[in-house]
């Protein structure tokens, strides 16, 4: 068969190279661009290896630092915390979805795939957690809105459910005397791994790249901006300052450019640190959990 020809493994590893390559470059010039001197990067554009060495960038983002460390632990906190949160409200809305014992399955599961579509508007949505639940300037405004449940990762996890969890091993558990709790933690859950990883990736991501949430429910507060939210100030504080500087003629230019790549990097190390220890089991729960609708 075609597959199994010489020529046929060749091209393929020669595309899937192409795409790794692809995937690789951005993340080169990103910190090629964060290395180099501010002149070299308005002179030559991004380039693959830096033309004229520099630390000027880290350097600068340095006379911060901290107000990094303390954003990065506040960003750790609320990815911690909604992570799991998430997980469990997920996890505990998607198996009773997946049981067709369920009475009222079907008008519930349409009621959470409408919330897909639609949804009450900004405006509203604000007013609710601003004026309801009183969460503007406090903690729980960058855990709660937007990112607390995604109806998306319950519709994939009950997927995973009702395609991995036989229906017998659920009798079986409960003839042996375990009740709902008992069957969700001690049978479902651990079969459940590839899907739950695949959602605490997912999930953690979201909240690790959130910045809309400081933006809107972040006020007076600054101190509970998250490492996104900060990085955004810097480089708006960097914009100010190298537009000042230009008008005023100052010899020492600010290093915008590279100061923007390096906050890219700062921002997207820990992803690429946790991902790794993620990527079996997530490809595995988003592969099966979206094999039925």
């Amino acid at each position: 068969m075609i597959q199994n020809s010489k020529i046929y493994r060749i091209l393929m590893s020669l595309v899937m190279l192409f795409f790794v390559f692809a995937c690789l470059l951005p993340f080169a010039l990103l910190i090629s661009g964060s290395l180099s001197s501010e002149s070299s990067l308005k002179a030559f554009g991004y380039t693959l290896f830096p033309r004229e060495f520099s630390l000027e960038a880290y350097q600068y983002i340095w006379t911060t630092k901290s107000a990094i460390f303390r954003s990065y632990g506040m960003s750790l906190m609320y990815t911690a915390v909604g992570t799991i949160a998430n997980m469990c409200m997920t996890f505990m809305f998607a198996y009773p979805l997946s049981r067709e014992s369920l009475p009222g399955r079907k008008v519930i599961s349409f009621i959470l795939f409408f919330t897909m579509l639609f949804n009450g508007g900004f405006v509203p949505t604000y007013l609710i957690y601003a004026n309801i639940f009183h969460i503007v300037d406090t903690y729980w405004g960058m855990v709660v809105p937007y990112l607390l449940m995604n109806a998306f990762y319950v519709i994939m996890c009950r997927t995973y459910i009702t395609s991995n969890v036989p229906n017998e091993v659920v009798e079986a558990a409960r003839i042996d005397g375990a009740g709902e709790m008992a069957v969700l933690l001690r049978v479902v859950t651990p079969m459940s791994r590839p899907i739950l990883a695949t959602i605490a990736l997912m999930s953690a991501i979201a909240y690790w790249n959130n910045w809309t949430n400081g933006v809107y429910f972040i006020r007076i507060r600054t101190e509970l901006y998250g490492i996104q939210n900060f990085l955004n100030s810097v480089m708006n504080n960097v914009t100010v300052l190298s537009s000042h500087s230009s008008s005023l003629g100052t010899a020492r230019q600010i290093p915008s450019t590279g100061i923007r790549m390096a906050l890219a990097v700062i921002a997207v190390i820990p992803v690429l640190i946790a991902y790794p220890f993620f990527q079996k089991s997530f490809v595995a729960g988003i592969t099966v959990g979206s094999v039925k609708g």
